[in-house]
């Protein structure tokens, strides 16, 4: 439980606008069959238990994992949802390969990797659809 109070809820419009135009996007594409994760608003990370719940998660059906979580903050916001990201990645075996920020005040998009750390290159570019995150907002 207390994964899921450092989670926290933060929902104002401007937050809440940005995950349901990334999600809708998302979800285009998945149901065209360009994806083949399932894009997740608000969806807990392990069903079988309480666990965190990051904004939007992106499913891998088939093994039960989410290699893709995204986080959208602003402020100090982003610097806690960075550190909560590597934690999940790092500390659980949720299946996560990269973790995003999405700095929606600043336009900024911030990503962390399990394997390469902290990326400063092409920050909303997600390898596991091969897309950049970005051109959907």
């Amino acid at each position: 439980m207390e994964e899921v109070a450092v989670m926290g809820i933060n929902a104002p419009r401007p937050h809440q606008r940005i995950i349901a135009g990334l999600t809708a996007s998302l979800v285009t594409l998945y149901r065209k069959g360009e994806l083949v994760l399932e894009p997740l608003p608000e969806t807990m990370l392990d069903e079988g238990q309480s666990s965190p719940v990051p904004d939007i998660l992106l499913a891998d059906t088939m093994n039960d994992t989410a290699p893709v979580i995204i986080e959208v903050a602003h402020g100090t916001g982003v610097r806690d949802d960075l550190r909560k990201i590597r934690r999940l990645i790092h500390e659980h075996d949720y299946g996560i390969q990269e973790g995003f920020v999405y700095d929606y005040k600043r336009n900024q998009w911030h990503k962390y990797h399990r394997d390469k750390g902290d990326i400063l290159d092409k920050p909303s570019f997600c390898e596991a659809i091969n897309l950049d995150l970005a051109t959907l907002l």
